[in-house]
């Protein structure tokens, strides 16, 4: 008998296993560090390649993702993404020295970069903008949870097994995605013929790739390290020269023109600012955790569990009864504020604070971050043509990526400064440089507000039920 699947539930279903698996790729593998430096007797300011080397990979291949989608199929680049990402996971898990590990690990970065934003883009492609908010109440549990559970799942298999399982088990997932999206995905569109922009990849590529490596060495080589020091400006240089180089095409590689939509241009800006605070908050706070308060990393990432389950709870309260009574403007703003201050109220916390607390504030912390991870989803591509998807979803992911290396390299460098001038560093049971760290994220986040307040609900009309559609003075006012 037939196994009959819909076509948009494959989608889904694919795009959840892909996203899941390279964005808790991110975390998962931050546990094994020490142990993969001991296993190859390097030091531990050697190992650090094999998280910068992944998310420059990333950096660099997300710009070409939605070119590629639109110019050979998203089904046919979604596949082959997951095909590298998998085989590139079992090799790192294989690996016999520092070296192949860090090949191995850009090579997962190419298939990582482009699963976002194909998947991303075949989903818009497969649902009306009225359905995309509960189906987004699904995906946003990957792209926000999967971080969280990463030091969870990491501190699980180095408990009971080795590094080299933090590798292989995306294995599984990602051969059951391949051969599950090979029987039951189908194209929705026509492939596009646009030629290639070299220089709009190369100038993007090259900007984001340098801009990454610079962020995320920053805090540990120091950000007036000759590395870090030629490394960020020449990739902001080049970053303005693209931007220069893309308005003037007919068919960019990064279509800069999409922001003069004004409901993408500010649910974008919302998600990267608040993408800032969430991954340097869950950063911080595993470091609370583990260097802190002494907890195993098993133990760390049981207690970053109930952030989890917030923004699990805090994106379906959200598709289901907030979203479509509230509207974007609202929702946002306050769901911005609230992640704002339950971070802040992170600093609270000290040596001898009840786990209970913490753990509290984190659960309503995810509460706040679902609410605004499904809210600009689910505004930013409300008037973004079906035709130029694949453009903005690739845009939507840059700045999710960037932001989130951004948050990581601010609460690492707040850390290091208050670290240096007080009786110990990080890790030392001084909680003031955890508490700087949560208060700067908070603070930045705050900065979310200003675009969540321009976000318009007339303008997220086709993402409202048909009750709040009409544009009623309540509705100017959202």
């Amino acid at each position: 008998m037939r196994v009959m699947v819909r076509p948009t539930t494959a989608v889904g279903v694919v795009y959840v296993a892909a996203i899941f698996l390279s964005t808790m790729d991110t975390t998962i593998v931050n546990v094994a560090l020490p142990s993969i430096g001991d296993a190859f007797s390097v030091p531990s300011t050697s190992v650090d390649a094999i998280t910068i080397s992944y998310l420059v990979s990333l950096a660099v291949f997300v710009p070409a993702s939605g070119w590629l989608g639109d110019r050979f199929g998203g089904k046919r680049i979604l596949l082959i993404a997951t095909a590298v990402f998998t085989v590139a996971s079992g090799l790192c898990g294989n690996a016999s020295n520092l070296g192949e590990l860090v090949a191995y690990r850009i090579l997962q970065g190419v298939g990582g970069g482009m699963l976002a934003p194909v998947g991303m883009a075949m989903v818009l492609r497969s649902f009306a903008p009225a359905e995309r908010v509960r189906v987004l109440s699904v995906l946003t549990i990957a792209t926000a949870v999967a971080p969280i559970i990463g030091p969870t799942v990491g501190g699980i298999l180095m408990t009971n097994l080795s590094w080299h399982w933090v590798f292989f088990v995306n294995a599984p997932v990602g051969v059951c995605a391949f051969v599950f999206g090979l029987l039951f995905v189908r194209d929705i569109g026509e492939p596009r013929s646009e030629r290639f922009d070299v220089a709009g990849f190369v100038l993007s590529a090259a900007g984001l790739g340098l801009l990454m490596y610079g962020i995320s060495e920053g805090p540990d080589l120091g950000w007036t390290a000759l590395p870090v020091l030629l490394s960020v400006p020449v990739g902001a240089v080049l970053l303005g020269v693209m931007v220069l180089v893309e308005l003037r095409r007919r068919a960019p590689m990064i279509d800069l023109r999409l922001f003069d939509d004004r409901l993408f241009r500010s649910s974008t800006a919302v998600m990267t600012i608040e993408s800032v605070a969430f991954l340097g908050a869950v950063y911080t706070v595993s470091l609370y955790f583990q260097d802190g308060r002494g907890l195993s990393p098993l133990a760390t990432g049981m207690s970053i569990l109930p952030q989890a389950l917030g923004v699990m709870i805090g994106s379906q309260l959200a598709s289901r009864l907030l979203y479509p009574r509230l509207g974007p403007r609202l929702l946002l703003t306050v769901a911005v504020a609230g992640s704002s201050v339950f971070i802040a109220l992170l600093a609270s916390m000290g040596a001898e604070t009840s786990l209970w607390y913490a753990w509290l504030l984190l659960h309503f912390m995810g509460l706040s971050v679902g609410h605004v991870f499904l809210g600009t989803q689910a505004a930013a591509f409300a008037t973004i043509p079906q035709t130029a998807s694949g453009r903005a979803s690739t845009i939507f992911n840059v700045g999710r990526r960037l932001g989130g290396a951004l948050g990581i390299a601010a609460a690492t460098t707040a850390m290091v400064l208050v670290g240096a001038g007080s009786s110990g560093a990080a890790g030392s049971g001084d909680p003031s440089p955890y508490r700087v760290a949560f208060l700067v994220v908070a603070a930045l986040n705050l900065v979310a507000i200003w675009p969540a307040l321009a976000t318009r609900g007339p303008d997220a009309a086709t993402t409202l039920p048909a009750r709040n559609r009409a544009p009623s003075p309540a509705a100017e006012a959202r």
